[in-house]
């Protein structure tokens, strides 16, 4: 061990123990600051190929104006073009949560509009006052 220790300096590299479990010990002559560089590099490289999944969210309200829910629908469309899943809720107040069919009926209209972009990946469902929908991007429409 004292051997490979004096090899290892006099070259300028470091004796880097492997497997201390071992009987004997495993150890190895290497540069360690060119081992960590390395190591490094590859977990930037591998990050930068994963992708983030994103969730957009659009709230909507049942008595919603048409121009207002186009303009949101036209957002959500870019949403799921941009390959990020959007979460759908409308919101109810006071009353209204006693009529839960025109929240679905919102709901519906998102989805029909949307049908070419995207699955339906949670249907819709109360959630206390709101009522909640996710849609993902089809893996046909981003090839």
């Amino acid at each position: 061990m004292a051997e490979a220790l004096s090899i290892a300096q006099a070259h300028g590299l470091d004796l880097v123990e492997v497997a201390d479990k071992a009987e004997p010990p495993v150890c190895r002559i290497m540069d360690y600051g060119k081992y960590k560089y390395d190591a490094a590099q590859r977990a930037r490289e591998s990050r930068k190929k994963s992708t983030q999944v994103v969730v957009k969210e659009m709230k909507y309200r049942p008595k919603i104006g048409r121009g207002d829910f186009e303009t949101k629908t036209r957002k959500v469309r870019d949403f799921l073009t941009a390959g990020n899943r959007v979460k759908i809720t409308v919101m109810f107040r006071g009353r209204e949560t006693l009529h839960p069919e025109l929240g679905q009926r919102i709901l519906d209209e998102v989805s029909e509009v949307t049908g070419d972009l995207a699955r339906i990946e949670a249907p819709p469902r109360q959630d206390g006052r709101n009522m909640v929908m996710v849609l993902a991007p089809d893996k046909r429409t981003r090839k």
